[in-house]
């Protein structure tokens, strides 16, 4: 039988779950849902809806995972066997592998600006011209599929090797590297003349541009962000020890999540202030605009390339806890041996990547699908990036609180005398709160 695995320390499970959570989504979406939201209140109503509603599930996921040692699948049917309950688990393993299919797209797209910046392609472009750039990189076949299966190799290539001479040895030192680089370009972001300007607009909320846009963008991108809702945090779970604060491990992952998201707009902001340049660019802030600055400010085209090497290095601490979900799952369920099952679901991956990967521009069809007037990317992003991970946070919080019971749930979340000074908080959060909000979510992806 193979090994599932466990994790050799609370160190290495703590940045590995926190590496499943930070990701592009911390460093290339919250920046430009942040700039197009008003700054400053869109991160102050992002961190509320980080502790109200992202704290709450991610306790109920790992406390499944945890008592059950079970992966998605197999969780929900050792808790309600010879019930439908665990076809929750098979819509976690299918989202996770649709999910990786066209995330690692965008991920190939970080290597392919790393080269390019590194070798000076943006010193002389501006505006137009990079965005120009970007249209063509996107519409090259061949280059996007081979960016793509490099990223799916790298992913692969760390989840073979296992729970903890894998995923977290890979953490353990690709976390503080992320961090470490992190840092060193916020410095240099803040150096920059006219950073000052970009400072205000993140720290000083303007409580006159609040909506209900604003508000159902930050629940949005904490919901992403906490990889929430797709099995993640409930695989993680199951290979931990009965011995780890599983309230002191989830704040742990949600403290090191928002720091890197923060972090991110304390480069960005900066930097795009001092270039006079305007704040709400959209999706392509990172990849169309980002390169304008590098091309012009002292030592850019040093600071572009650290800081594609960066986005690239979170794209990968989400990708392989991603593929571990349906790994997990096939070495549980089916007795697969760990490396034949990380070839077997990055293979697919890989597979069903192939759309998005010819969805800017290259092919027709895919670029712009005629049922919905959007490119095949874009579709799979809203179909398995938003709505599917609310379908299954949703049942996710109604399985533990109306099957599991809160009860069992408290009981596994304070094992070995952990303790639960927020118990009632929690269990009202996970009853009412977290659904309400999921739902208000989940019905504006169809307005």
């Amino acid at each position: 039988m193979a090994s599932r695995g466990k994790w050799s320390s609370h160190v290495g499970f703590i940045l590995a779950a926190a590496g499943s959570a930070v990701g592009l989504g911390n460093i290339w979406r919250f920046p430009y849902l942040a700039g197009k939201n008003g700054g400053a209140l869109f991160v102050l109503i992002y961190i509320a809806c980080v502790i109200v509603l992202g704290l709450p599930v991610m306790l109920a996921e790992l406390s499944l995972g945890r008592a059950t040692g079970k992966n998605a699948v197999g969780a929900f049917r050792a808790i309600r066997p010879g019930t439908k309950w665990h076809w929750i688990g098979y819509l976690n393993v299918v989202t996770a592998v649709m999910v990786l299919s066209f995330y690692s797209v965008i991920a190939g797209w970080t290597l392919g600006y790393f080269v390019k910046t590194l070798g000076g392609t943006f010193k002389s472009t501006g505006k137009d011209d990079v965005v120009a750039v970007f249209s063509r990189f996107i519409a090259s076949p061949g280059l996007q599929l081979l960016l793509l299966a490099i990223f799916i190799f790298l992913t692969v290539s760390i989840v073979s090797k296992g729970v903890s001479a894998g995923l977290e040895k890979f953490s353990k030192v690709m976390m503080p590297a992320l961090f470490a680089i992190l840092i060193l370009l916020m410095v240099y972001s803040l150096t920059l003349p006219g950073a000052e300007r970009g400072l205000a607009f993140y720290l000083k909320p303007d409580f006159s541009e609040i909506n209900g846009r604003v508000f159902l963008e930050a629940m949005g991108q904490a919901f992403f962000s906490l990889s929430l809702g797709m099995g993640a945090m409930l695989t993680y779970g199951s290979y931990l020890s009965k011995k780890e604060k599983l309230v002191a491990s989830a704040a742990w992952v949600a403290v090191i999540d928002t720091s890197v998201a923060l972090l991110a707009g304390f480069i960005i902001f900066p930097a795009l202030f001092s270039q006079n340049m305007a704040p709400d660019q959209g999706p392509g802030l990172v990849f169309a605009i980002l390169p304008v600055i590098f091309g012009k400010i002292p030592g850019g085209t040093l600071f572009g390339a650290f800081f594609f090497v960066m986005l690239a290095l979170a794209a990968l601490t989400s990708t392989i806890s991603l593929l571990e979900i349906p790994v997990s799952f096939l070495i549980d369920e089916k007795k697969l041996t760990r490396r034949r099952a990380a070839w077997l679901m990055g293979g697919a991956a890989l597979l069903f990547g192939i759309p998005s990967s010819l969805s800017g521009g290259s092919v027709k069809f895919f670029s712009r699908l005629p049922a919905f007037h959007i490119d095949f990317l874009s579709l799979w992003d809203k179909v398995w990036g938003n709505i599917s991970v609310s379908v299954g946070s949703l049942l996710i919080a109604l399985f533990v609180v109306h099957v599991w019971k809160t009860d069992k749930a408290l009981a596994e979340i304070s094992a070995e005398g952990a303790g639960f000074r927020l118990a009632r908080i929690w269990i009202l959060a996970i009853k009412y709160v977290c659904p309400l909000l999921i739902l208000v979510v989940l019905v504006s992806q169809f307005i």
